[in-house]
């Protein structure tokens, strides 16, 4: 064999070894690369595990147990605190009023936030000023507010029934009635949440292209409702879908208004579960127990949230 042909089988084995040499010189650089990207990865995992995925699982060990705040010790029960939540006719009582105050609460609020956006957008003038008065009620602490509310329903002195005596109405007993104390709640619900949800929808109203209500006007929409219907609900389908499902977890997490106002009563006619949940922990020291409530108030709202996200979704578009 000639050398030129040496060579040349010499230089095809070099070059069928390249591959080879080439990915196992790759290797350790990909190994770098991951450990520097678990390493990144590492704080925010860290503090999720400690903030949220912790003490979510001790929630759930500790509603297996009979432990009782301040003990100082307990057995695992089981299945026992959840069967007697079930049996407990108070839970039912508080499950009816929350579910009833979110159905009230999330239309409510969303459909006025909605409203309001649309006339402050539509407006000339003045719109610093309204944005800052429809979201006053946001920036206030609630138990202050609370405490106003608490006044202005008050049956002898309340401006609530100062104005009805005015039109030749009897006052009322808001917030000591029965029939009427969840309403009241879930009006100063309504109260609270429009202004949070208007500045939602008033960004997505920002964001909407003027072309396209051009575009509609030109194709026949010439009335404000054609207009709405065709361009800005539609575009506003994002949006939408945010307020509702965000709109509906605070509604489950309403506690301060009832603990101000009412302690749940008159008669667990107002007892929400966050409510019931803070009685068992903190009132009655059964934490066990709570955190069984917990875990259903938990796997609750996440259920809820997820099929108001998969049947919301099917309408909405994004561009």
């Amino acid at each position: 064999m000639s050398e030129a042909t040496m060579s040349d089988a010499a230089v095809a084995l070099r070059d069928l070894d390249a591959p080879a040499t080439a990915r196992a010189s790759a290797r350790p650089r990909r190994r770098g690369r991951g450990t520097v990207a678990y390493g990144l990865v590492a704080p925010a995992f860290t503090l999720m595990l400690l903030m949220l995925l912790g003490p979510l699982a001790g929630v759930v060990a500790l509603s297996f147990t009979d432990y009782q705040l301040g003990a100082p010790s307990f057995a695992w029960i089981g299945l026992a605190n959840y069967q007697q939540l079930f049996a407990d006719r108070v839970f039912w009582m508080s499950l009816t009023n929350t579910l009833t105050y979110a159905v009230i609460v999330v239309p409510g609020s969303v459909a006025l936030g909605l409203g309001v956006a649309m006339l402050i957008e539509s407006g000339t003038r003045l719109r610093s000023f309204y944005r800052t008065i429809y979201f006053l009620p946001v920036m206030a602490t609630l138990i202050a507010m609370a405490i106003v509310w608490e006044f202005m329903l008050h049956p002898q002195f309340g401006l609530v029934n100062g104005l009805i005596k005015m039109v030749g109405f009897a006052p009322h007993p808001w917030l000591q009635d029965r029939g009427t104390a969840l309403y009241a709640l879930c009006a100063i619900g309504i109260w609270q949440a429009v202004g949070f949800n208007m500045v939602l929808f008033l960004a997505g109203l920002m964001s909407i292209p003027k072309h396209l209500y051009d575009a509609a006007e030109i194709d026949g929409a010439a009335s404000a409702w054609s207009r709405f219907r065709l361009v800005t609900w539609p575009m506003l389908g994002p949006v939408t879908l945010f307020v509702v499902v965000i709109t509906g977890i605070r509604s489950f997490q309403v506690f301060d208004t009832v603990h101000v106002l009412t302690k749940g009563g008159p008669s667990k006619s107002t007892e929400v579960l966050i409510h019931t949940m803070y009685m068992e922990g903190f009132e009655f020291f059964r934490s066990g127990y709570a955190a069984a409530v917990t875990v259903v108030f938990l796997g609750l709202v996440l259920l809820l949230t997820l099929v108001k996200s998969r049947l919301a979704a099917k309408q909405v578009h994004y561009a």
